[in-house]
C-alpha cells in the first residue's frame, strides 16, 4: 500500500475519527445487489477478526493489513465486482480510501468463535449489529451459524442468529446466514461438507427468525449442490473457502450458479490470495462465471 494511503487512514483515525462517518454518509450506494450480469460478486475479508489469518502454507498471510487492503482495492476495482463483506475495521479503512462507491456493503456480525479455540462454537456477536449497519448505510449483515449437535452452546448460537435475522429484517436489510453442520474432531471444530449435512444446515437456517423476507444464505459448494440448493427458496450466495484446486473450484461454482436460487458468489481468500499472485486475474475469472 502506498505510504500516502496509510498516512491518510492513520491520520484520520488519530485526528479526525468523525471522517469515517462522514465518508459513509457521502458514499454512493449500490442501486442493486446484483451486477449487470444479474448476479452478485462479493469479496469477503472478515477472516482476520476470528484469528483465521492463514492462506495455504502461510499462517499469517492475511495479518498484513496493508497488503490485504491493497488486494481488496485491486479486487473492488475489477469490472463485475458488486460488493464487499468485512468487519468494521476493514470497512472503515476502505471508506477512508474512497473505494466503496457503487458497491453493496455487508458487515460481519459474529466473530467471537475464534478459530481453534475451545469455545469456537460459542460464536458471540462481537462485530456489527443491525443498528450500526443501518446507520452506516450498508446493505446487510452476515452471521456464521455453525450447528454442532454435540455442543451445548449451539442453542445460543441459533438464538443469537435468529435475533440478528429479526433485527435486520425489521430494517429491510439483508440477513446473510452462513450455516454449517459442525462437529468436534480431535479437539477441533470441523464443518461437515457432505451433501446430507449441507441440506440439514440449510433447512435449519432457513427457519430462523420471525421473518425471512430479507434472509439470504451463504453456502459452501458441495457434492450434489442441486439438492442442497433445492432445500430452500431463500436466495443463496456461494462461498469460496480456501481453494486448493482452482480449476475444480471454478468448475463447481459455475455449475452451481445455474441453479435458480443461486444469486452469486461471496469469495475471499481464493481470489485475494491466488496461488499465482494475480488478484485481478482471479477476480476476472470468477466474474466470468456470472
Amino acid at each position: 500500500m502506498l505510504p500516502d494511503n496509510v498516512s491518510r487512514i492513520v491520520g484520520a483515525r488519530v485526528n479526525d475519527p468523525g471522517a469515517i462517518a462522514a465518508a459513509a454518509a457521502r458514499r454512493v450506494r449500490a442501486t442493486s445487489l446484483l451486477g449487470e450480469h444479474g448476479k452478485a460478486m462479493i469479496i469477503a475479508a472478515d477472516h482476520p477478526a476470528r484469528g483465521a489469518n492463514g492462506v495455504g502454507g502461510d499462517p499469517t498471510a492475511m495479518a498484513d493489513r496493508f497488503k490485504l487492503l491493497d488486494r481488496l482495492c485491486v479486487a473492488l476495482e475489477r469490472p463485475g465486482v458488486t460488493g464487499v463483506l468485512a468487519t468494521a475495521d476493514i470497512l472503515e479503512d476502505l471508506l477512508l480510501l474512497g473505494v466503496l462507491d457503487g458497491k453493496s456493503v455487508f458487515g460481519s456480525m459474529n466473530r467471537g468463535g475464534l478459530a481453534g479455540s475451545v469455545f469456537e462454537i460459542d460464536d458471540r456477536f462481537t462485530g456489527y449489529d443491525a443498528e450500526t449497519i443501518a446507520a452506516m448505510g450498508f446493505d446487510g449483515g452476515k452471521m456464521l451459524t455453525r450447528i454442532a449437535l454435540d455442543d451445548p452452546a449451539t442453542p445460543s448460537v441459533l438464538e443469537n442468529t435468529a435475533r440478528a435475522v429479526d433485527e435486520l429484517n425489521d430494517r429491510q436489510l439483508i440477513a446473510m446466514v452462513e450455516p454449517f453442520l459442525s462437529l468436534w474432531q480431535d479437539g477441533k471444530i470441523r464443518n461437515d461438507l457432505s451433501t446430507d449435512a449441507a441440506v440439514k444446515a440449510v433447512t435449519i437456517a432457513s427457519g430462523l427468525g420471525r421473518r425471512t423476507a430479507y434472509t439470504w444464505l451463504k453456502l459452501p459448494v458441495v457434492d450434489d449442490m442441486e439438492r442442497v440448493l433445492a432445500s430452500s427458496t431463500l436466495p443463496a450466495l456461494l462461498l469460496g473457502g480456501e481453494v486448493k484446486d482452482a480449476d475444480a473450484a471454478f468448475a463447481s461454482w459455475g455449475k452451481a450458479l445455474k441453479q435458480p436460487t443461486a444469486q452469486g458468489l461471496v469469495v475471499g481468500r481464493s481470489l485475494l490470495y491466488p496461488s499465482d499472485g494475480d488478484v485481478a486475474g482471479a477476480v476476472d475469472r470468477a466474474v466470468s462465471l456470472l
